[in-house]
């Protein structure tokens, strides 16, 4: 929900038209405005941020899951090197001593590759779990900001009907709401 950059110029030219106007009211309406604008400006910035992090996120649990998959493939040549030596020491050569330490020396390497493994695996779910969530802020976000954007729309009816209250009573609460929805993804 990307809004105009001069759309706190047309507020403000609201406003400034309703000053003019002497009406109490029609200020109390014309400032709820300006205070709903500003905060569906601030939870949309918010909205952004939380889109931009959900991706970051995942595209860096991408990039992990890539080392993983290398990392597994470096294991997986490192163990069938070592069951070659294996098989290499048990025909009795008589390089079967030099073959049981490359063996032992594949098996080593294997058990750190294993070990590097589990852990990118560790990091990547972290990064997804991570993603999911800015991903669930998000939409709770979007919920919020569409209903303070509402908000702003129904109290322009007080404005355009004179002083009829209950647009701006409406608009209020449902501002209220949009805040506490906003408030709510981050919980």
């Amino acid at each position: 929900m990307d809004d105009s950059p001069t759309e706190h110029f047309e507020h403000a030219e609201h406003a400034e038209h309703v000053a003019h106007l002497g009406d109490k009211f029609l200020v109390k309406v014309s400032i709820t405005i300006a205070i709903l604008a500003v905060a569906a400006a601030t939870v949309g910035s918010l909205e952004t941020l939380e889109t931009a992090a959900a991706i970051g996120d995942k595209n860096d649990a991408v990039f992990i899951q890539n080392k993983a998959t290398d990392n597994w493939s470096f294991y997986q040549a490192k163990s069938i090197k070592k069951n070659a030596y294996d098989i290499a020491a048990a025909n009795g050569s008589p390089l079967a001593e030099d073959y049981k330490a490359q063996s032992k020396r594949y098996d080593q390497e294997g058990k750190e590759l294993l070990a590097k493994g589990e852990e990118l695996e560790h990091q990547t779910d972290a990064k997804l779990e991570s993603s999911e969530r800015h991903e669930r802020r998000h939409h709770i976000l979007t919920v919020g900001v569409t209903l303070l954007h509402i908000s702003i729309a129904i109290a322009t009816i007080a404005i355009i009907m004179r002083g009829l209250r209950w647009p701006w009573y409406s608009a209020m609460a449902m501002g209220i709401g949009g805040t506490l929805i906003a408030i709510i993804a981050y919980f």
